[in-house]
């Protein structure tokens, strides 16, 4: 499964790229395949900044303690959501 790996490569490697303070969404990191994204989250390491990762309205996949996180980093919410035009980097 080389193309399977290098994808899933590709994928972390746009999830590390997401500074402290910013998300992106899943479709961003894994562009067309945003379920995919959610798949190398589930079986990955915890050294990868997981949650970053939030869904394309903001909302959060994993939270209470994902939003613990972020606002642990100064990312903005409105509500329950990750304020996107503040918090998303391309």
């Amino acid at each position: 499964m080389p193309h399977r790996d290098d994808n899933a490569s590709r994928v972390l490697a746009r999830i590390r790229e997401v500074p402290e303070g910013f998300v992106r969404s899943y479709g961003d990191v894994s562009p067309g395949a945003p379920r995919f994204a959610g798949t190398v989250l589930a079986s990955t390491s915890a050294d990868v900044p997981w949650w970053r990762i939030v869904r394309a309205d903001g909302s959060l996949a994993k939270g209470a303690r994902q939003r613990a996180l972020l606002e642990q980093e100064g990312v903005p919410f409105r509500g329950e959501r990750v304020d996107m035009h503040a918090a998303r980097i391309p």
